[in-house]
């Protein structure tokens, strides 16, 4: 499956073996393991339900920040209620590797979104 838009990528190949995901966003790419994308989809649901949560009680204009960590991922939600980028910090548990990505308005909602429905689509 491969969903590209002008400005970011989603890729999934399961066939490709170890490293079967694929996230582009402008002028960059990360390749990820089942298990790693899999980690960051439970990590941007939970996100997402914070915000959900605390949606009703913000002002339009109003900016948030929300944390949340769980190895091997830290992920960052800024903005507001109803725009707002991610910024997140991979360390590998087997240290391997470790990257950084950044996702911008409104790359971030898109990409949330289809990530939830690429990885629920695989039942």
């Amino acid at each position: 499956m491969v969903k590209d838009q002008k400005r970011w990528r989603l890729h999934r190949d399961l066939k490709k073996g170890k490293f079967c995901f694929l996230i582009g966003v402008d002028n960059w790419s990360i390749e990820l393991q089942k298990s790693e994308f899999y980690s960051l989809y439970l990590l941007l649901l939970r996100i997402n339900e914070q915000l959900l949560g605390i949606k009703n009680e913000l002002m339009d204009e109003e900016y948030i920040t929300l944390e949340l960590e769980q190895l091997p991922w830290h992920i960052e939600l800024e903005g507001k209620k109803n725009e707002w980028s991610l910024r997140f910090v991979f360390e590998s548990q087997d240290q391997t590797r470790s990257f950084e990505m950044y996702w911008p308005i409104p790359i971030a909602q898109n990409l949330l979104y289809e990530i939830k429905k690429m990885w629920e689509s695989m039942d």
